[in-house]
């Protein structure tokens, strides 16, 4: 007869069956995390946000800062100096009664130069005007080119007066040329009552109603020997 089999052959069995499946399941967890931590190892680094070449920089460290908007207001320009205030075009003549430094000039004055230049004409000589009356500021602005170009107000003096004293700004002088009109005037200019004024301009001439009958007074050497000039 043969012996009943053992109850503990078909536990054995499950046992070894469990132990088996939870060590195939344990290989397989093992397996996964080796293959995971290989393909993160192998994998590129993140990209970063914003790249720190220097080819792109950022907005912010590229831009060139604004100047803040000056407080200060743009200096004043001069004002334009033009025939208006005295500024003589090439070629006019005493006889021309558009441009301002002719016609401001004192009647008596003008209607001298206008008869001496008459009669001059006979001889083939014409009177044009390089300087008549001028605006203060113009005359303003040939004082301080002098003191400019002479290196003082006394150096200037010899040869320009300032607004406040300037027989052109009154209209009481003219400046002749060319110098066949002054040669001229040099030796007929007193019958009419223009002289000239000062040595070293032979060009400005100025009307001295008793020079008709006693001649032209003596000359100033220039003009700041001119008593007018002064006050």
């Amino acid at each position: 007869m043969n012996p009943s089999p053992s109850p503990t052959r078909p536990r054995t069995r499950r046992i070894r069956r469990v132990l088996a499946v939870a060590l195939l399941l344990a290989l397989a967890a093992i397996a996964a995390a080796l293959g995971y931590r290989s393909s993160d190892a192998s994998s590129p680094p993140p990209e970063p946000l914003w790249s720190s070449s220097p080819a792109s920089p950022s907005p912010s460290s590229s831009a060139v800062p604004s100047k803040a908007p000056s407080s200060k207001a743009p200096p004043k320009r001069r004002a334009a100096i033009g025939e208006a205030d005295g500024v003589v075009p090439y070629g006019v003549t005493v006889f021309d009664d558009e441009v301002p430094a002719v016609t401001n000039l004192d009647p008596h004055l003008l209607a001298a130069l206008r008869r001496a230049a008459t009669d001059a004409a006979g001889d083939g000589i014409e009177f044009y005007v390089n300087s008549g009356w001028r605006s203060a500021a113009y005359q303003e602005r040939l004082f301080r080119r002098a003191v400019s170009e002479y290196g003082s107000e006394a150096a200037a003096a010899r040869w320009v007066a300032t607004a406040d004293t300037s027989l052109h700004v009154a209209g009481e002088a003219a400046d002749i040329g060319h110098s066949d009109a002054t040669s001229w005037l040099s030796d007929h200019g007193a019958r009419y009552g223009l002289c000239q004024i000062y040595g070293n301009e032979p060009w400005h001439y100025e009307l001295r109603t008793d020079a008709v009958h006693r001649g032209c007074p003596r000359m100033y050497a220039d003009p700041a020997h001119d008593p007018r000039l002064r006050r």
